[in-house]
């Protein structure tokens, strides 16, 4: 497959590429008309934050799976266009989340000292320890607004200063808080009224931009101290820059600004303000795990894996990863059968977790069996990027129910599917590593590992049904790997059969020419 690197990217980052046999393009000069031109032959683009992946670039990237983006926003690439198309997109958020918090620490130490103003004074030859009295951290209150990645680890440095830490981040459970000993605020406005230092580690979003302004400066005591490493804009300049001439704020520390790399923003008039030129990830550690990361993703994506990283997927942590991927295969199982068995429309999907199967990443499962789901019927890809996005344009309402103790199984999946024309369940289980089971077809009960190939009949329950079956079965020379049988309480009786290949429209429907026999489908499973 080939990968194009469109930005520059660490060394080892692109040496990673090649080492997995990917045939990778080096191009970070590349111009806008010749990268359009030949992204067509590309399964994988790398890029950092000025390549623009958008909709004119999707229109011609016929053979593009997966978008890398070497860093953490992904301000540049249009997500809806990269779902639609189930192109996935992935990120690297953990490559620099100690190198920024430890440079908003760097800022905020230069900034509370005016570090930079007293170098800049000696170095004029002139000596006046006047200028530059700071505040002590210790017994201080450190206010964070965005407890994430690396509002986190700003909070567990900045607790070994003695200060004290609260946070506002709504999006946080109260776990996260008790973790990492941070008193968690409700309000942007209650943890304003309380801080001496303040630093802010949010995403860029409409919700986000400008979120500190006028009015929630004024709520904070004189003397206030901010520092900004995330985006620019998420503190208003122009109000930041009036409470720093009115003494509301103390000192400011920025690292991004609202129109960088263009230095328009009325903060440089101030010389209460220390400036880097987005600096927080740039440290040779960081930009080496930068590269590396992004490849591993491409890599991961190429390769079919589980992506922990991708953008518009459900995030999976690493301490669930083994564990989920036969969830994963048991999800898309159940979703290969309903198409398979029945061809009317899909109305609804419930799918129910329960057991230990509650503890994983139920989205992504779902995901799962929505694939399944898709894959028989769709011309196009289906992943787990574009099977939500498919659910959506194709009206299906989607439910998930946790329950934590079934009587039945230890664990257990319950896709519920309602059609046209009726509602079907099947259900089955993890019995282990690489272990998955079908333990229900509607109110047919089994315990029968699925296979690539596989025959689902429902029959009158009476005596010779299996053995006429078993006959046409040797008669077409198709070998059986496993059968199982189960009654309802209605009379009928579905067998599965494992076989060893597929089965044409015409050899099946000499399972109907026996009588008593009710319904014969062969069911291809995916990725088997």
């Amino acid at each position: 497959m080939k990968v194009l690197v469109a930005e520059r990217i660490a060394d080892k980052g692109v040496e990673k590429l090649r080492e997995a046999g990917l045939d990778v393009d080096f191009n970070p000069t590349i111009k806008r008309d010749e990268l359009l031109k030949i992204i067509g032959e590309y399964d994988a683009l790398i890029v950092r934050s000025v390549t623009k992946v958008n909709e004119e670039l999707y229109a011609k990237a016929t053979n593009l799976k997966v978008v890398g983006r070497a860093g953490n926003g992904v301000d540049n690439i249009e997500m809806d266009g990269a779902s639609k198309r189930g192109i996935i997109v992935v990120n690297t958020p953990d490559a620099n989340t100690t190198t920024t918090a430890e440079h908003t620490i760097a800022l905020l130490l230069a900034s509370n000292r005016r570090i930079p103003q007293a170098d800049a004074m000696i170095r004029r030859h002139e000596w006046d320890r006047t200028k530059f009295k700071g505040s002590e951290l210790y017994g201080k209150t450190l206010g964070i607004i965005g407890l994430g990645r690396i509002g986190s680890k700003v909070a567990v440095r900045m607790k070994g200063f003695g200060m004290k830490i609260i946070a506002y981040d709504p999006y946080i459970a109260d776990e996260r808080f008790e973790r990492f000993g941070v008193e968690k605020k409700e309000t942007l406005e209650d943890l304003m009224k309380e801080v001496d230092f303040l630093t802010i580690h949010t995403p860029k979003t409409p919700e986000t931009l400008g979120m500190v302004e006028k009015n929630i400066l004024n709520l904070a005591k004189d003397g206030l101290r901010v520092v900004n490493c995330a985006r620019g804009g998420l503190y208003n300049e122009e109000d930041l820059y009036e409470a720093i001439q009115s003494g509301k704020v103390a000192s400011a520390a920025i690292d991004v600004l609202k129109d960088e790399p263009n230095l328009t923003s009325p903060l440089l008039q101030s010389d209460k303000v220390v400036f880097t030129p987005h600096l927080g990830a740039d440290t040779f550690e960081a930009q080496d795990n930068v590269g590396i990361c992004v490849a591993e993703e491409v890599i991961n994506v190429l390769s079919g894996n589980i992506v922990p990283n991708a953008v518009n997927l459900p995030t999976v942590g690493p301490d669930e990863m083994e564990g989920l991927f036969d969830y994963l295969k048991l999800g898309e199982r159940l979703g290969n059968l309903y198409y398979g068995i029945w061809k009317d429309p899909v109305e609804s999907i419930q799918v129910t977790f329960g057991g230990e199967a509650v503890n994983f990443n139920t989205k992504t499962i779902t995901l799962a069996v929505l694939k399944g789901l898709f894959e028989p019927v769709m011309t196009g890809r289906v992943n787990y990027v574009n099977a939500g996005v498919i659910a959506e344009e194709e009206g299906i309402a989607m439910a998930t129910v946790l329950k934590q103790d079934d009587k039945r199984f230890k664990n257990l999946l319950k896709v519920k599917i309602k059609g046209q024309k009726g509602e079907h369940t099947f259900a089955g289980m993890v019995a282990g590593h690489d272990e998955i089971r079908i333990n229900r077809v509607d109110n047919f009960f089994f315990d029968i590992k699925p296979t690539q190939n596989m025959i689902f009949i429902v029959n009158e329950d009476k005596p010779g049904r299996i053995g006429q079956v078993g006959a046409i079965i040797g008669d077409m020379g198709i070998n059986i790997g496993a059968m199982q049988c189960a009654p309802d309480d209605k009379g009928n009786a579905m067998i599965i059969l494992s076989v060893d290949r597929e089965l044409s429209e015409a050899e099946l429907s000499k399972f109907m020419e026996i009588p008593g026999i009710l319904k014969a489908k062969f069911v291809k499973i995916y990725n088997s």
